[in-house]
């Protein structure tokens, strides 16, 4: 195994949105050379991958989420899009580049803003189709289903037919936008489609030509066809328009409108529909064989979509002092640089509140595989051990990570040893708890693995505690992996060429005062205690001078 992944390592290029490395050309959106478009069409069936898989068999939430606090970095996102139930989408990074690449190509269509509205528009449509499905199967009247599922269909087929238009005269750069047009202009040309939008219409333009009178005598209610009889309202407001005098009160009385009939109104419905036989058989077989007739790839698209577009509208609402960048992803190398990275969670709990989050840096290069974290308590480093696991995470599934710059390694699996309130289902003290979850963490890490460790063996005397992290940073050294140590242990940053030192760093003009910002730099844990043991006069020379006197 080589430090750096020599030959081995495989990487994609992708830089910051505004700078896209590795485009495809700018191409309109026709066929690949040498396919047809049914050809073409028949290779789409996700948005989230050129396979079409989606998440695989991962229904629950990673164990590191609310350590990283992804947890709530997932509910923020999703807020006003919990109808998509995308939770597992987020659940689950990619282990292959390709994907990635998909991914970030489909992300940079849709920073487009005539491209996101687009979708946009899109997404409502499809959401009045799925509220008239809704009202359809909610009905208790079969003759209400049967007109509910008819005017969802109509939506559905305007929806997909504009939505394909308006694709058309986008330029659109990524394979998965550019397949969906492809799938979407085969789709609406099909015999299926263009049958199903006839007879939708030709449906309801014979509905709308139903006429009929209610004459209501008591208990007795009559129906028949309304053929020859006037419009009376008509005749009343040209009757009294002469003693009109500017505006007058409105005093017309309104009927509620509810979504569902009540038994008198279904029983009036039912004599209509013996006044025009033919129309409500037509409607009633229509419903039958058309019961299933949203696409399949359509309707996934409308839910996977959001993936993305919650996503991105996410980072627009934290302001346009933050960055955020598509990172370098890469397999085998080593080699790791984050500029101006940021706790996304904190960005948008502090954005909230008006202020700002404070960026830090970090690089990896050559043998260097460890971050040790050291520096005065509340100085950011678990909010820096926090961001370095969000980004690779984020970075996994293919969306931009809050960060100006990046190169990653695509992690097999991210860990985390964050301290654990004792449980007395264990009966295990705090530090034997800790043994044993790093222990069983190490038995599974791998090469291509991350390991966020935070304030681990705090627990413990620093004798043990530093003979304990010795031991665990030379297993990790052995595996090779990639790891953030926050630490009270300063020998650990020095133990090895393998581990790289940083520092939580203070004011220089004001040392008992945290700046939050994490720098490379020598660990030296007694600079902190020496200035707040001065400013509030308890250094060794103060004690003395006080003693003396």
């Amino acid at each position: 195994m080589t430090p750096g992944g020599g030959a081995a390592s495989r990487a994609i290029r992708s830089g910051h949105p505004s700078q896209p490395s590795g485009q495809s050309p700018d191409i309109r959106n026709e066929p690949g050379k040498g396919q047809t478009p049914a050809q073409a069409s028949s290779q789409f069936r996700s948005i989230l991958g050129p396979d079409g898989d989606g998440p695989g068999s991962v229904i629950t939430q990673p164990s590191y989420f609310s350590d990283l606090h992804l947890d709530q970095i997932v509910t923020a996102v999703l807020a006003g899009h919990e109808e998509y139930d995308l939770k597992e989408f987020f659940w689950q990074p990619l282990h292959d580049l390709e994907t990635i690449q998909y991914r970030h190509e489909i992300v940079r269509d849709l920073q487009q803003e005539e491209v996101l509205t687009t979708v946009g528009t899109f997404a409502t449509g499809m959401r009045q189709v799925r509220q008239r499905l809704a009202l359809a199967d909610a009905s208790h009247y079969a003759r209400q289903r049967e007109r509910w599922l008819l005017e969802a269909i109509a939506v559905y087929c305007e929806t997909v037919r504009r939505f394909t238009v308006e694709l058309t005269d986008l330029t659109l750069r990524s394979t998965g936008l550019r397949g969906l047009q492809i799938y979407l202009t085969h789709h609406i040309a099909s015999d299926a489609f263009t049958a199903l939008d006839a007879e939708t219409g030709t449906l309801l333009a014979e509905l709308a030509q139903v006429r009929y009178a209610v004459d209501i005598r008591g208990a007795h209610v009559r129906v028949s066809r309304c053929e020859d009889q006037s419009d009376l309202t008509a005749e009343v407001q040209a009757t009294f328009a002469r003693f009109r005098e500017g505006e007058v009160k409105d005093y017309l009385t309104r009927f509620r409108s509810h979504a569902d009939m009540n038994h008198v109104e279904a029983q009036i419905l039912d004599l209509v529909a013996r006044l025009y036989p033919e129309t409500f058989a037509r409607l009633r077989s229509f419903g039958v064989r058309h019961r299933d007739a949203l696409d399949p790839t359509i309707v996934r698209f409308d839910r996977e979509v959001q993936f993305y577009v919650a996503y991105l509208e996410h980072t627009v609402q934290l302001g346009p002092g933050l960055q955020f960048c598509l990172p370098d992803v890469s397999v085998g190398s080593k080699q790791v640089e984050v500029s101006d990275g940021f706790d996304l969670s904190l960005a948008a709990k502090l954005g909230a509140q008006g202020t700002t989050v404070v960026c830090s840096d970090f690089t990896l290069t050559g043998a260097e595989r460890i971050l040790v974290v050291t520096g005065p308590n509340q100085g950011g480093k678990t909010t820096f051990a926090r961001m370095v696991g969000q980004v690779h995470h984020l970075g996994g599934l293919g969306l931009p990570i809050p960060a100006r710059q990046a190169r990653l390694q695509l992690p097999d699996r991210v860990f985390t040893h964050f301290e654990r309130e004792e449980s007395l289902q264990t009966l295990r003290g705090k530090f034997e708890d800790e043994l044993v979850r790093i222990h069983e963490i190490l038995d599974h890490a791998t090469s291509d693995s991350i390991l966020i460790m935070n304030e681990s063996f705090g627990s413990t005397s620093l004798r043990d505690a530093l003979l304990v992290g010795s031991e665990i940073v030379r297993q990790i050294i052995s595996r090779d992996a990639l790891c953030v140590f926050v630490t009270f242990v300063d020998e650990l940053a020095s133990l090895s060429e393998a581990t790289v030192s940083l520092m939580s760093s203070v004011d220089p003009d004001d040392p008992v005062r945290r700046t939050y910002r994490i720098e490379r730099k020598p660990a030296d844990g007694l600079a902190y205690a020496a200035a707040l043991a001065d400013k509030y006069g308890l250094s060794y020379e103060s004690l003395r001078r006080r003693i003396a006197r």
